[in-house]
């Protein structure tokens, strides 16, 4: 029986009506056709203050991160959809991903939630570029905390004209851009819920 990966998605954004939200909710469509068991959830769920040593040492890891920090760690994989700001990560984005990155224990338990965990991304901005530098550097930073990022990605231009009314790509070319990041992440993620830890 094969086996049922878990995958997380969610946004860089909370915006109502955001581009990267309603691309994540492609990619939950898709990610559930390839049979992965996905969780979707909103950054808007884990308040965060602003990443800060000092406040860390004062009052140790942020409740909210100890949160999603243990939900990512109960998945076998991540789909991150980032818009692009000002040619970058969007900083809600950011600070979610520095906070979590933080944490090494839970209740006297090693826990580290992103070291060799797959992740796929996703990006999408207004204009024609499609947010790929922000894809760019969120690669960047996922794998500086040691996460396996697949390398197809799936780039949204246009986002006010490139959903129709169902939420649907309108352009055969994303979706197919969509289903290949989506089959290769749930096959990571699949390989990864089947390894030994040593």
């Amino acid at each position: 029986m094969p086996v049922i990966p878990k995958i997380l998605v969610f946004a860089g954004s909370v915006r109502s009506g955001a581009f990267s939200g309603r691309t994540a909710d492609v990619a939950q469509k898709v990610l559930a056709l390839e049979g992965a068991e996905v969780t979707r959830v909103s950054l808007a769920d884990y308040p965060l203050p602003i990443f800060d040593q000092d406040l860390e040492r004062e009052k140790g890891i942020a409740d909210n991160a100890m949160k999603l920090a243990r939900l990512i760690a109960a998945q076998d994989g991540v789909l991150i959809a980032t818009p692009e700001y000002n040619g970058s990560i969007p900083p809600l984005l950011k600070n979610a991903i520095d906070w979590v990155s933080r944490v090494r224990h839970d209740n006297g338990t090693v826990l580290r939630p992103l070291a060799g965990k797959p992740a796929g991304l996703c990006s999408s901005s207004a204009g024609h570029f499609a947010g790929i530098r922000a894809a760019n550097h969120l690669r960047a930073v996922l794998v500086r905390c040691q996460m396996e990022v697949v390398t197809p990605e799936c780039s949204v231009p246009e986002g006010a004209t490139a959903f129709d009314e169902a939420g649907h790509f309108r352009d055969e070319r994303l979706l197919k851009s969509m289903e290949v990041l989506c089959r290769t992440l749930t096959q990571a993620a699949r390989l990864a819920s089947t390894r030994i830890e040593p």
